[in-house]
Formats: structure tokens, sequence, C-alpha cells
């Protein structure tokens, strides 16, 4: 049953982490719903990990070339002079938020904003904005002509992803939408935009982990490596197919789908909160 709960939550990981649906959200919701006990640190740790690869081998070559013209920018005193250039110092700004906003405040939202009645809300405010932006965008702005404005504002809505029910694909999207973005290139800029926040949040879990096992204490629960195994390869596999499909899927439909299922759930959050 460990095994399966860890199939399932690595699944749930991996596709609700690039989908505009909040993966924090689910990953409070299935437990709760399912009656499971919270798996801890450890098992958090593999699941980021997973996404975090899958999201850097899905965008591996887009990070060798950003980097590439990064260096070669600030040797050549050109930091800003093609579309490479700019997109990668804009990948650096827009993190810088959600990265300080996790650094100091992420064990406060941990303690105080997991409550399902929270996810509720967000959930379904997040749905309208999404909807509102689905309806408004004009969306005739490819990601070659972000600007400063773009990266700026879509890296503070992400640093308040961490809020569970908000997903951060979901708000960075959302952002970039309501500045008239394409949807594809709103969904590649967020997920470019994540894989520093989510390799960053897997390393700090990885060294926080590191410490617990070499200084472990009374009354702290066993690793359960079969688990942990279990749930990474599960969340970075479906996490490579989803961004993958998904990008597809962008080309031609529209986020009404998502709008949609993010409101349905809220309310049987919400009925499921009530009756018990």
């Amino acid at each position: 049953m460990e095994i399966f709960a860890a199939a399932i939550l690595g699944i749930v990981q991996g596709l609700t982490e690039f989908l505009p649906i909040s993966s924090s959200a689910h990953l409070i919701l299935v437990p709760w719903f399912l009656g499971w006990k919270p798996e801890g640190l450890a098992f958090d740790v593999s699941l980021h990990v997973g996404t975090a690869l899958a999201v850097i081998v899905f965008f591996w070559r887009d990070w060798i070339r950003l980097a590439r013209e990064l260096i070669l920018g600030i040797r050549e005193r050109k930091p800003l002079s093609n579309p490479d250039r700019r997109l990668a110092w804009y990948l650096v700004v827009g993190t810088l938020p959600a990265m300080v906003a996790g650094l100091f405040l992420e064990n406060t939202i941990e303690r105080q904003l997991r409550s399902p009645l929270i996810i509720v809300f967000t959930l379904a405010i997040l749905a309208v904005f999404l909807f509102w932006a689905e309806m408004r965008s004009r969306q005739d702005r490819t990601i070659e002509n972000y600007n400063w404005g773009d990266a700026l504002s879509i890296g503070f809505s992400q640093a308040i992803a961490l809020i569970p029910g908000v997903s951060r694909s979901g708000i960075t999207m959302t952002t970039a939408m309501m500045r008239n973005s394409t949807r594809t290139s709103a969904a590649r800029f967020s997920f470019l935009l994540s894989t520093p926040v989510i390799a960053g949040a897997g390393i700090l879990q990885l060294l926080r982990l590191f410490k617990m096992v070499m200084h472990p204490i009374q009354g702290m629960e066993a690793v359960h490596w079969n688990a942990m195994g279990v749930g990474f390869v599960c969340a970075a596999i479906s996490g490579f197919f989803c961004i993958r499909y998904f990008l597809r899927y962008l080309q031609t439909k529209s986020f009404m789908p998502f709008v949609v299922y993010r409101l349905v759930l809220a309310g049987l959050v919400l009925v499921y909160y009530l009756r018990f």
C-alpha cells in the first residue's frame, strides 16, 4: 500500500506541477480525501527532485543555449544584444522574487496555510483570473517580445504560488496572458522560470534530509527509501510527458477546461469540508 500510494502521489505531483491546477493543493487533498497520513519531508524531497529532473531534461537544450548566451553577453559587454540573452536575464530577474519569498515565508506558509478551506478559495480565485485572461488577452505577443515588465510581473506572481491552491504554472501563465502573451509562450516562459525554483527547492530539501539522516532525533520516522524511489520515478516520468503534451495542447486549445476543473474541485472540497 505504501508503494501504491507513493506511485499515485508521484504521478499527481508530476501532472499538477505543470498544469494550472496546483500541485501543493493536490498533494494535500489526495491524502485528505483518501485518509492517508502525510508522507513527510523525505518523500516530499523525492517528488520535488523528480519534477525538477523532468523540467531540466525537457528544456536542457534551451538552458545550455541560454547559459552560453548569458556568459557571452557578459564577456562581450553586450548582455541584451539578442533575444536569447534578454530572455536569460528576464529569467534571472523573474526567479528572484519566488526564491526570496521561499526562503523567508515557506515555513510560515507550511504551518498556517495548508487548510482545505484556504485551498477552496485559492482554487476558485485563480480560476476567475485565468478565465478573465483567456477571454480578454489579445495573445499577440510571443516570448521573443517579452520585456522587463513581463519578467518582473510574472516573477512576483510566481512568489504568490507558495500559497497552496494558487498553482505556480497557473498564476505565471495567467499573468503572462494578462500581458497579452500567446498561450504557448506563456507556458514556455512559465516552465523555464519554474526550473530554478523547483530545482532550488529540491536541493534545499535534500540538504534538510541529509541533516536529519546524519543527525537523527528521537521519535523521527524512518526514511522509506523504496517509496521515495517510486515517487521520484513517477513524478519525473509523468512530469516530462505532461510538459510535452501540454505545450502541444496549448497550440490549438484554451485554458477553459482547467478553469472548470478548478471551480468544480473547489466546490467538492468545500462540500467535503463542511460535511466532515
